[in-house]
C-alpha cells in the first residue's frame, strides 16, 4: 500500500487474535464477548474442537487445544 503524502510504502499491520477463530468448546457459545483466555473455552469436560474439522484434530492433523490454536499454527485462522 503506497502512503499517498509521502509517496513510500506504508506498513499494514494485521490485528489477530490470541486464540483461532475455529477452536470452539461448549463454554465458548456462553460468551458474549471474544475469547481472551483459555479458560475462556474449558470447562469441567475439558472438551474442544476445530469447527472446521468437526473433530479434536484440526485440519493439519494436530490435536486441538487453546493452547496449541493460535497464531503459527498452519492452520490458524484469526476470530478478528
Amino acid at each position: 500500500m503506497i502512503d499517498e503524502t509521502t509517496n513510500t510504502e506504508a506498513t499494514v499491520t494485521t490485528l489477530q487474535s490470541q486464540f483461532c477463530g475455529q477452536l470452539r468448546s461448549k463454554k465458548f457459545f456462553k460468551l458474549d464477548r471474544l475469547a481472551t483466555s483459555a479458560t475462556d473455552y474449558i470447562d469441567s469436560a475439558n472438551h474442544v474442537w476445530c469447527c472446521e474439522t468437526q473433530e479434536v484434530f484440526g485440519p493439519d492433523n494436530n490435536h486441538v487445544e487453546p493452547d496449541k490454536c493460535g497464531p503459527g499454527r498452519a492452520c490458524y485462522t484469526s476470530a478478528i
